[in-house]
């Protein structure tokens, strides 16, 4: 088991230490500064020079001991994903390109999608020196299919026949249907079908009551130690790094050591780095600001507005739980969607420094000219029934103007052509009409009381608990600020839920409203959408009360199971034919409104150039620039010590 240490240990280390010791802001070790002659460190202990500390962007660590993360949810960012996994492919969204990591090539289809073969990288070994081979992948796939309670169980059983080891670098799958697609359940964006080591797994009675301690993985980082409260994990270098996809790949990544803390706040995140005990923060817009006016060593993704980090393919914004009254009703969803100011919206959730998108996916990459663009006519002429024959026609082309506006009215400068506002601020939202909003409603049986206050159709008041995280500043909470004081002001009993079991409570479907992105996030790389698209799948759908397979909103219809049938069908390289079924699933998602896209992920990243340098800001952006990504590994090569 990985080492664990409480606080007595702590206490201890700073007794017999020879450097100092900085505690963070939730008491937890941040790091310590040796001198310059002592050549190894004491356990639980991590020379500041050599050391990169990074905020964990989900949180405290609800289960530290656990690092089975084929099993419900666990904490991947906290370095499992981003340091010590290697899966056989990752998307780079920054370069739009796709790295083969422990697989050494694309796969290889037969002509109508049934089979495919892949093959792996040669050299490659698990971080306690046994060697990657085909038979850990085929254990892998044999397993999950084995035991109902891991994760992709349905996904394998539905779709794989026979998997086999060719040879020790190369495994076959034949399929039970055609599926184009396949391959990408090992493609990680934010998560996809990482392989057991086969050696250790093997010997569990039951591998999904596994812990997993200490987590064993391909990566060029292995585990350290862990804090059992959950506030920090330390990850130390491979002696045998350049067995790692990421070493043959790219080189020796330069942190000997690396620490994800959590912080409880911007705040603590804002002090920590002013004092150089934070590598890495990511705050809120106003963090953002604050922490710039006072350093001299941090800089942003951007250097001049809006900052942000903007490249990241994802769609924030409102999931509706569609399986539970009244957000079954697509009136309703469409209601909660009109009575929405986006210029406010943003100006509350973002600081008006979110690019907007209509549809369910971020205006950013190919997605605005595949998509976004060749929508607009379509957006322009679709209409909502209101009632007694009344038609609206929702869509807002002026809508980015309007948040620029805002931004401008905050003292904000930015060029105004037309080009800027498009890239910055997106092409399109939907209107505020908060009149088309009420007769959508009273339509359906609601009515207000003396109050002005909305009622449910059986004359009960309306309320609804919008669910979060703890996490202030993610992008989940800052939807919920938002989308509730919006809904109050339009008359609705709305309040934030935040909670550390959002995921939880989401999967099972005991929630109204969710900050939880509104559609699965594409892959970032290419036009192809089958990603977000099959989280749509009705067969992923489960009972309330039972982890749902698919999306949390629960949302599907016959229409979107025939596109997604259609899609997995069509060769994914078929640029032509994969945008033209991708645009009617988008146009399918915009009728029914399961989820109310808003503006696309911003990060809103603070380094610290102290101690580490030549990260990847806009005008060199060689890597994903954030920590909590799985491609953060490939950006530890690049990294440069400063010998501060």
């Amino acid at each position: 088991m990985a080492h664990e240490f409480s606080r007595r240990d702590f206490m201890k280390f700073l007794a017999v230490g020879t450097g100092t010791f900085v505690l963070g802001p939730t008491g937890m070790l941040l790091a310590a500064d040796f001198t310059a002659a002592q050549d190894t460190a004491l356990p639980g202990t991590f020379p500041r020079s050599e050391t990169l500390i990074a905020r964990i962007l989900t949180g405290r660590v609800g289960t530290p001991d656990n690092f089975n993360h084929w099993v419900g949810w666990k904490w991947q960012d906290r370095g499992i994903q981003n340091l010590a996994d290697e899966p056989l492919w990752t998307v780079d969204f920054a370069t739009g390109n796709i790295v083969n990591g422990s697989a050494d090539a694309e796969p290889t289809y037969n002509d109508d999608f049934t089979s495919l073969t892949v093959t792996l990288r040669q050299g490659v070994t698990w971080s306690d020196g046994e060697p990657f081979t085909a038979a850990d992948v085929v254990y892998t796939v044999e397993t999950i299919m084995q035991w109902d309670n891991f994760n992709a169980h349905n996904f394998f059983v539905d779709n794989v026949e026979t998997v086999t080891a060719v040879d020790e670098y190369t495994v076959q799958f034949d399929l039970k249907q055609a599926n184009s697609r396949f391959h990408t359940t090992f493609l990680d964006r934010w998560g996809c079908t990482r392989i057991f080591p086969k050696h250790i797994f093997e010997q569990q009675e039951d591998p999904t009551l596994f812990t997993f301690n200490p987590y064993v993985g391909c990566g060029p980082y292995k585990l350290h130690s862990f804090d059992p409260q959950g506030s920090w994990t330390a990850w130390e270098k491979r002696a045998d790094w350049d067995k790692s996809p990421t070493g043959i790949l790219y080189g020796e990544p330069q942190p000997r050591y690396i620490i994800f803390q959590y912080f409880a706040d911007e705040g603590a995140q804002i002090l920590a780095q002013l004092t150089h005990q934070l590598d890495v923060a990511e705050l809120s817009a106003d963090g953002l600001k604050a922490l710039l006016a006072q350093s001299t060593s941090s800089r942003a993704y951007q250097p001049t507005f809006p900052f942000v980090v903007n490249n990241d393919p994802a769609i924030t914004g409102i999931l509706f739980n569609t399986a539970k009254a009244p957000f079954d009703n697509v009136d309703v969803r469409w209601a909660l969607t009109l009575a929405i100011d986006i210029a406010e919206y943003t100006s509350i959730a973002v600081d008006s420094s979110g690019t907007l998108s209509p549809v369910h996916i971020p205006h950013l990459g190919p997605y605005p000219a595949d998509y976004i663009e060749p929508m607009q006519d379509w957006l322009k002429a679709f209409t909502i029934e209101v009632g007694d024959g009344e038609t609206f026609a929702p869509y807002d082309p002026t809508a980015p103007q309007r948040v620029a506006d805002t931004a401008r009215s905050r003292g904000y400068a930015f060029p105004e052509d037309e080009s800027f506002i498009a890239q910055s601020f997106g092409l399109g939202w939907y209107k505020y009409a908060p009149e088309i909003a009420e007769k959508l409603l009273l339509k359906n049986g609601f009515t207000r009381d003396g109050n002005n206050m909305w009622l449910l159709p059986d004359g009960t008041p309306w309320t609804i608990s919008f669910l979060a995280g703890t996490v202030l500043s993610n992008h989940d909470a800052r939807n919920a600020a938002a989308a509730v004081q919006q809904w109050k002001k339009f008359g609705i009993d709305a309040s934030v839920y935040n909670t550390e079991n959002m995921d939880g409570l989401g999967a099972v479907g005991d929630f109204d409203v969710s900050g939880a992105w509104p559609a699965q996030e594409p892959w970032g790389a290419g036009p192809d959408l089958y990603r977000t698209l099959d989280r749509w799948n009705s067969e992923y759908i489960r009972p309330v009360g039972e982890r749902t397979q698919g999306i949390y909103s629960r949302w599907s219809s016959p229409e979107m199971d025939d596109i997604i049938k259609r899609l997995r069908e069509t060769n994914p390289f078929d640029t032509e034919q994969v945008i033209a079924i991708g645009i009617e699933g988008l146009q399918e998602a915009v009728k029914n409104m399961p989820g109310i896209p808003t503006y696309g992920y911003i990060g809103f990243v603070g380094w610290d150039e102290t101690y580490w340098t030549n990260w990847p800001g806009s005008e060199n952006p060689y890597n994903a620039p954030y920590t909590h990504w799985p491609n953060f590994k490939y950006m530890t090569p690049f990294l440069r010590p400063t010998g501060a």
